[in-house]
């Protein structure tokens, strides 16, 4: 039992023992955890690893192995058999065919006639318009066309039009040690400064030291003091994933000049529109969230706030409660933005996508308004923009 995992760990180098593998072995049998990949992760790590050094290896072999196997949250798509879904041919439509089908006027009435044909389709289709299937016009299923519908069982994005989406997707965390690409964006950060000297006195202040040693006819007197950082606090917002996925290099140099710039730099992930609750790792953003209202609970009014997305998804996301393409969110997302931006003094949306295209967007639109105008284009003269609104 688990003896590939317990191999698989060991090659990536933590040095667990075959008792320790007993010891695992047996607390599965004695059900201190069952059937959640949270509880075993927490369990398995626990007896396993024994110094704190090796959760970096742990975690990749336990991603590597159970790649794909986390439960997803909603259950729609276990509803629905596999062969239905079955990828034969893809469906492409001009624009203007695009436009004559038709399209719902709220989420409420798309998803009710989803359930509708659950209850009634009894057989695979494929390349129609009407039933879940694949290859065709309906707005339920895979690898078809439909301005507005709920994909289900596709293997990627297509045309970035679904409004639901009820797959398990894997987001990859961005890499804060990334070279960067383009040195200006890091140049423009340094705007944003408010030095302070803090920490023990450990750097040698040169000017008091010559003065100090003048006073004591020559004999050397060193003077030390507090290494000098940027005070400023920034706290980053990444939308992740889906129609980001374009961006990640870019996004990737931006964390990387934070991270090099901002002593006190927190980050946290959302997809598409911020809700209820945001993430550190998307590995395990289906079990370890943390709570918008425990954000302005931990981090002071005076962080400055930037969020990273393209704000590209159905404008339901933005304005209804239950729009989230991946959840039923409570609350609609603008509710969450005007929160966010009433606890924080300084807040402002960089868009990695070209600004000539934000006004083709209707939820980009609605998000530009949320912001009062305070969202810039990921370029230099936007970051340089952006950083000028932050430092006021």
């Amino acid at each position: 039992m688990l003896v590939d995992f317990f191999t698989a760990v060991r090659q990536a180098g933590v040095p667990c023992t075959l008792r320790e593998w007993l010891d695992l072995v047996a607390a599965l049998a004695a059900d201190v955890t069952f059937a959640s990949m949270d509880d075993f992760y927490v369990l398995a790590r626990t007896v396993l690893v024994k110094d704190e050094a090796h959760y970096d290896r742990f975690d990749r072999a336990f991603a590597a192995y159970f790649k794909g196997i986390e439960s997803v949250e909603l259950d729609v798509a276990q509803l629905i058999p596999r062969e239905w879904l079955l990828n034969q041919w893809q469906r492409w439509l001009t624009e203007e065919e695009r436009q004559q089908l038709q399209q719902h006027d709220n989420l409420q009435e798309l998803m009710e006639k989803l359930y509708q044909r659950l209850r009634e389709q009894k057989e695979r289709h494929a390349g129609g318009n009407k039933w879940i299937g694949t290859g065709g016009t309906s707005p339920f299923g895979a690898y078809g066309d439909h301005p507005q519908g709920i994909r289900i069982g596709q293997d990627g994005n297509r045309r970035h039009s679904a409004v639901k989406v009820w797959d398990q997707r894997l987001f990859r965390d961005l890499d804060g040690d990334a070279t960067l690409g383009i040195r200006q964006i890091q140049m423009a950060l340094r705007r944003l400064r408010q030095f302070a000297r803090d920490g023990a006195a450990d750097e040698l202040d040169l000017e008091h030291t010559i003065r100090a040693t003048a006073r004591q006819a020559g004999k050397l007197d060193l003077q030390m003091r507090a290494e000098r950082h940027n005070a400023v606090k920034v706290l980053l917002f990444f939308d992740i994933g889906g129609s980001m996925d374009p961006y990640v290099q870019l996004c990737e140099e931006l964390f990387s000049a934070c991270r090099t710039e901002f002593k006190h730099l927190e980050y946290f992930y959302f997809h598409n529109c911020i809700y209820e609750s945001v993430w550190k790792t998307n590995m395990r953003r289906q079990h370890n969230r943390t709570e918008l209202e425990g954000i302005w609970r931990t981090y002071e009014a005076d962080y400055k706030v930037i969020i990273i997305g393209d704000g590209s998804m159905a404008p339901w996301e933005v304005t209804h409660p239950g729009g989230s393409v991946e959840h039923f969110n409570q609350e609609a997302g603008s509710v969450w933005l005007q929160r966010l931006k009433s606890h924080f003094r300084k807040v402002v949306w960089l868009n990695p996508m070209a600004e000539r295209y934000w006004d083709y967007t209707e939820s980009l639109v609605l998000i530009r308004q949320l912001m009062e105008g305070h969202m810039y284009p990921l370029s230099l003269s936007g970051v340089e923009e952006a950083i000028h609104h932050l430092s006021r």
